[in-house]
């Protein structure tokens, strides 16, 4: 037997004793009053609430060792489903703690994983990890559950050693795949930045095989091809065997190379939405009936322990109405309480943008949740506070709930379209930014007016595509807005001048160090003993 939260069942006798103590006063005060009353009246009330202080503190008893979350035993149960067989295989080498994804290529990885294991119900699911070697953490299951533990876990200290092997992945992959005979078509999601230092023909024979064995691959790949740093807790930043700073990039040349070789499907990067176009591609696959044991060690009991203290209460309130509903209501009194809005909301319908901000971002620190991180991010964004809110909205936008990751998405895209009206350098690639988050928040509600509207804005405030060097005269009509359009509307709020300098400033040294580093590597090379990241 084991409880969720152990120093709430040993406090359960002092629970029933102060149960016991606030119902035995009550009783003498009642008993009290109708003494005073007259004599007969207080001999009839001490005769008929003896019981009451032990009941209402018996229940307490019951209910403090319910909301303590007991468990015991096992259950089983045969889980039947028309499936398809899909593997997870997702990179957890040191490569993946790089930043230029946000918050990290592999947080990233394990959101996306983690919906496409909700998007995908029924489905029979696998996981392999892999560094410098696969790991199967879980074979093919129906017991979704199971897997998403395995991903809540992931990390580079799950791999023994560093580095990346994705073919000898996918030939692990594979062979899950191929000792099943239950359930329909067969599939990989490789989740991945694209190094993989086993080389480019180890990835086209993994490739080759798949196409053969008639096993559909789908690609996701994360970071960019520029790179970014690793973070190393110790000495700040992961380094080589020269000493030099790792900059790792995504290798599209690799991912592209095995694509080839399996006929896979490679989700663009800069999607707003990877599981979604992951889950359209895994739509043409055919499924087909399949079975599988589910089993639940330390059964949660809590339930048994409620329903005892709701019969104790139901009893006593045949019997002695008035103390039972007068305990009942004392229950009822600390949800209601419970209830009460957030300091940053309540800061917020004040009036105090800055310090509903500062709440919100101390509560996402704190809980890190999703909803944590979207209120933190819609405050900032109202504040004025661009970084933050670009941020904190980009945490918000990978999470499991479709609305509240649409919403997200839809600030995100307004964000970057306040920032753009105040930055003509870099207007296009903003714009470009709002985009691309704006046709998500559309792909997960197609009819979403503001969406829709923000969206067309975007589009409207990008600058033409430059006309064609060379003879011929101008460009065509198509590179110029129609004369016909109503001017876009839009909100002033925006960057100021000051802060968009210093965001502009802050990637323009970002890219010069990337760069720096990258040339510093393919000078020197790699070292004798083989990349550990």
């Amino acid at each position: 037997m084991s409880v969720d939260t152990p120093l709430l069942l040993w406090s359960a006798p002092l629970w029933a004793l102060l149960a016991w103590w606030l119902a035995r006063r009550a009783v003498s005060r009642r008993h009290a009053a109708a003494a005073a009353w007259s004599a007969s009246l207080g001999a009839t009330a001490r005769q008929s609430g003896r019981r009451t202080p032990w009941t209402l503190g018996g229940a307490a008893l019951l209910a403090a060792i319910g909301l303590a979350g007991p468990r015991w035993g096992v259950a089983t149960q045969v889980a039947e489903s028309r499936a398809r067989n899909i593997v997870f295989v997702v990179d957890v080498s040191r490569s993946m703690l790089a930043q230029d994804a946000l918050p990290d290529r592999l947080t990233r990885a394990t959101s996306t994983a983690r919906r496409l294991v909700q998007d995908l119900p029924g489905d029979r699911l696998g996981l392999v990890a892999f560094a410098a070697r696969p790991y199967l953490l879980a074979p093919l299951t129906l017991d979704q559950s199971a897997l998403a533990l395995q991903l809540d876990a992931l990390d580079p200290e799950v791999a023994s050693e560093g580095g990346s092997a994705i073919g000898a992945s996918l030939v692990q992959a594979a062979a899950v795949l191929a000792a099943t005979d239950q359930g329909g078509d067969k599939a990989i999601v490789l989740l991945t930045d694209g190094e993989a230092f086993d080389g480019e023909d180890a990835l086209v024979e993994a490739g080759q095989r798949l196409r053969k064995d008639g096993i559909a691959l789908a690609i996701v790949p994360f970071g960019t091809p520029e790179g970014a740093r690793i973070p190393d807790g110790r000495e700040g930043w992961h380094k080589d065997g020269s000493g030099q700073e790792v900059v790792t990039m995504r290798r599209d040349d690799l991912i592209e190379a095995l694509a080839t070789a399996a006929e896979a499907t490679v989700i663009p990067a800069d999607t707003p939405d990877p599981a979604g176009e992951v889950r359209r591609a895994l739509e043409r696959l055919e499924r087909a009936a399949a079975r599988d044991r589910l089993a639940a060690d330390r059964v949660p009991r809590a339930w048994l322990f409620a329903l005892a203290a709701a019969a104790v209460l139901l009893g006593h309130a045949w019997t002695r109405r008035t103390a039972a509903l007068a305990g009942l209501l004392l229950a009822a009194a600390s949800p209601l309480a419970a209830q009460r809005p957030e300091t940053g909301i309540r800061l917020l319908q004040r009036g105090d943008t800055a310090a509903a901000r500062e709440a919100f971002l101390a509560d996402a620190k704190r809980r890190s949740t999703d909803t944590a991180w979207y209120n933190a991010g819609t405050a900032a964004l109202v504040g004025g506070d661009i970084p933050t809110a670009v941020d904190a909205l980009a945490r918000a936008s990978v999470s499991l709930d479709p609305d509240l990751r649409r919403r997200a998405l839809y600030n995100l895209g307004t964000t970057f379209i306040r920032a753009a009206r105040r930055d003509s350098t870099r207007a296009d690639s903003l714009l470009g930014l709002a985009e691309q988050h704006l046709r998500g928040a559309l792909q997960l509600a197609p009819s979403d007016p503001a969406a829709k509207f923000n969206y067309e804005l975007a589009r409207r405030l990008r600058r033409p595509p430059p006309p064609p060097s060379g003879g011929g005269g101008g460009g065509s009509g198509e590179q110029q807005q129609d004369p016909k359009r109503p001017p876009p509307r839009g909100g002033q709020n925006g960057m100021s001048e000051a802060e968009a300098e210093q965001v502009l400033n802050a990637m323009e040294r970002a890219e010069r160090e990337t760069r720096q580093n990258l040339a510093r590597r393919q000078r020197r090379g790699q070292p004798p003993a083989g990349p550990d990241w």
